[in-house]
């Protein structure tokens, strides 16, 4: 894990997010900072290479062509599935509004045929940065194979959350099961403490039918402390669950961020972005 930065030079994140997409023309879109000092645009450069992926992003610390807007809400498009992202949120239970670092998709293979299931965003509270000074200058390859800085995220204090959008009709059951089948594996002994939370979180989702649209919001107050929130129809006005339990709450963000995460494409998407924000 990265040690204490000498440096604590306040950091500035970008208002337009990096995302990651897969296909069959791979490049990849790196940062270069323009030849003056100025900090008001990066540019960005292609260039081919021999892998699979490709990240593209455009950064700016103002707004540019990359962000949409709908009247006063600016917001990013996760490419696979064209679900919209705004930029940033204010959840029930938050003490700020949290910012958009990256986004991705889930997918799940039936039959060899890949079915994209969701999109995924992950939003922060911007005062994390004052722990992630010694990361400045790491590259997005090197942020995402090492778990140090995800680690450092998940056990800031500060608040995060996870939107998911459905982009299908699941029935509950299904989406907890898939869920359990990330998370139980990764607690080895659980305590009595874990298996309520585990109940309390399954029974948010046992017999109800989630619709495609759907918002799921898995907010971590603090690193035992996570709010579930659902909406059918915009922003949750409300919270459906508090799940106390620093094995579970764990397990799950190590689901989405850890060394075999179920969403790559949302994992590479916040490394590219953290990599940008710790220029």
């Amino acid at each position: 894990m990265a040690g204490n930065a000498a440096n604590s030079t306040p950091l500035k994140f970008p208002s337009t997010i990096p995302t990651v997409k897969w296909n069959s023309n791979p490049r990849i879109c790196v940062l270069t900072k323009p030849p003056t000092p100025s900090l008001s645009l990066y540019q960005v450069q292609s260039l081919s290479l021999h892998n699979n992926c490709r990240f593209c992003s455009s950064f700016s610390l103002k707004a540019s062509s990359s962000i949409a807007s709908v009247g006063n809400t600016e917001y990013v498009v996760e490419p696979s599935t064209n679900v919209k992202f705004s930029t940033s949120l204010s959840l029930p239970g938050c003490s700020t509004s949290l910012s958009l670092l990256g986004t991705g998709y889930r997918e799940k293979v039936f039959a060899i045929i890949g079915v994209k299931v969701y999109a995924a965003g992950l939003y922060i509270n911007t005062s994390v940065s004052n722990e992630l000074n010694s990361w400045r200058g790491r590259s997005a390859t090197v942020i995402q194979e090492d778990s140090s800085l995800f680690n450092i995220i998940f056990k800031s204090p500060s608040e995060k959350s996870l939107q998911i959008v459905l982009v299908r009709d699941v029935d509950g059951k299904t989406f907890w099961d898939a869920l359990d089948d990330a998370i139980s594996p990764r607690i080895k002994a659980p305590t009595p403490v874990d298996e309520l939370a585990l109940s309390t979180f399954r029974s948010i989702f046992q017999g109800r039918s989630l619709k495609k649209g759907t918002f799921i919001f898995l907010t971590w107050l603090e690193p035992p402390k996570m709010l579930v929130s659902i909406s059918v129809d915009g922003l949750p006005t409300g919270v459906e669950a508090t799940i106390e339990s620093n094995n579970v709450t764990s397990a799950l963000f190590d689901v989405f961020f850890g060394d075999s995460p179920v969403s790559p494409t949302l994992k590479a998407s916040v490394a590219t972005g953290l990599a940008a924000v710790l220029k």
